[in-house]
Order: C-alpha cells, then sequence, then structure tokens
C-alpha cells in the first residue's frame, strides 16, 4: 500500500511538471539526437528512459542521505522537537514553492542561485557523456544533471530531511521523481503542446492553490506536534 507521503511527493512532482520542462526538457530532448546516426530509434528512446531513471535514483539518493543525516544529528543535538522545527521550515519553503509555481514570487529563485555552488563542479563530469556514445550512459548522465540546481527539487528534499529516517526520505523523493516523469518523457512536439498547458495561469493557480493547501496543513501538524 503506498504512503500518504509519497502519494504527496508524486503530486508535487505532477504539479511541478511545468517548472520541469523549462528546466530540463532542452536536455532530455537533446539525447534523443545526441546518439550516433546509425542507431535505431529505440536507441534514443532508451537513452530518454535510461536518463530519467538516473534523474530519478539521484532525487530517491539525496532524499535518503538527506533524511539519514538530519534526523541522526537532530536527535543528537536537539532531539525529536529539532525534527519539529525542520518541518515548519519545510512547510515554509513549500510554501514559497506554491508562490514560484504560480508565478507570483520568485524568491525561490535565490536558493537556485546558491545551488550553483555545487553544480558548477557537477556539470563538468556530465558534459563528459555528451554526446552519448551509447544509451547505457544516458543513465550516470541523467544521475549527475538530477543535481541541477532546481527551487522545486530543494523544496520537496527539505520536506524529505524532516521525515525522520532515511527510508521515509527515499520514498517521498521516490514519489517525486516519478511525478515528473510524465512530462519528462515527452519530447519534441508533444513537449511544446504540454509545455503550453502546463504554464498556462490557471493550471499554475490552481497548482499553487494545491501545494499552498499542503503547505499550511504540514504547517499546522507540527505546530500542533510542538506545543
Amino acid at each position: 500500500m503506498l504512503s500518504n507521503d509519497f502519494i504527496a511527493a508524486l503530486l508535487i512532482g505532477l504539479l511541478g511538471a511545468g517548472h520541469c520542462l523549462g528546466m530540463c526538457s532542452g536536455i532530455a530532448s537533446a539525447i534523443t539526437f545526441s546518439v550516433k546516426a546509425d542507431q535505431s530509434k529505440l536507441s534514443s528512446l532508451l537513452s530518454l528512459l535510461l536518463y530519467n531513471l538516473g534523474r530519478v535514483s539521484s532525487y530517491s539518493i539525496a532524499g535518503a542521505l538527506f533524511a539519514g543525516s538530519s534526523s541522526a544529528l537532530i536527535l543528537f543535538f536537539g532531539g525529536k522537537e529539532a525534527l519539529i522545527y525542520l518541518r515548519l521550515l519545510a512547510a515554509i519553503l513549500m510554501l514559497l514553492l506554491a508562490l514560484y509555481i504560480s508565478r507570483i514570487w520568485l524568491g525561490l529563485l535565490k536558493l537556485e542561485q546558491a545551488g550553483q555552488l555545487i553544480w558548477k563542479f557537477i556539470k563538468p563530469i556530465a558534459q563528459l557523456f555528451i554526446p552519448l556514445k551509447h544509451p547505457v550512459y544516458a543513465f550516470p548522465l541523467g544521475f549527475l544533471w538530477g543535481w541541477l540546481p532546481c527551487g522545486l527539487v530543494y523544496s520537496t528534499l527539505s520536506w524529505a530531511a524532516s521525515s525522520g529516517s532515511a527510508s521515509s526520505g527515499f520514498i517521498i523523493m521516490l514519489g517525486f521523481g516519478l511525478g515528473t516523469l510524465p512530462a519528462m518523457l515527452s519530447v519534441g512536439s508533444l513537449s511544446q503542446q504540454l509545455k503550453y498547458y502546463l504554464n498556462h495561469h490557471y493550471f499554475r493557480y490552481g497548482s499553487g492553490l494545491l501545494l499552498a493547501t499542503f503547505a499550511i496543513h504540514t504547517f499546522y501538524i507540527a505546530l500542533v506536534q510542538l506545543y
């Protein structure tokens, strides 16, 4: 039976699909055309699939690492109360994400800029796999590209970090990554059509409202646990 956290994270990935297409559709489309000319269309599709599996794997592992590390440190230094404060922070970041997706306020761009400090070391390694010599290299490319600075990922990762265990963090980020798959597996003209609908103001505002509701609910539950 799927956990509520997994389902919620899956929905966050789906609702953030418009942002995903804006951030990553370029590289996703490029790898389908970067395989050698003598390789079949099946190879291009396999490359796209492996790229996305690598990306989802990096999210899942990051969720496990951050959640496991934060829970160990918090229990060592501050106990369970400190974990609740981390959940309050995650709820605030989720609310900022709702404003970000709605394009009401783009403050999370500052967080993405901070992530460039790490990305500048990872990007050169990822670019070594382009152009793809074989579809199998798409997996490590996607795994590395999963660390691209992204406010959507960071906000969800903060929630995963406050989950209390490495397994819970893994499940949350796995759900989030799977939620981004439908958009990221669409390329070419289909991708452009999907991007048009996902970036429509009705979808953006609706997604933002749902995420804001989830953020407020998470904040309220954390407050109840605190007091």
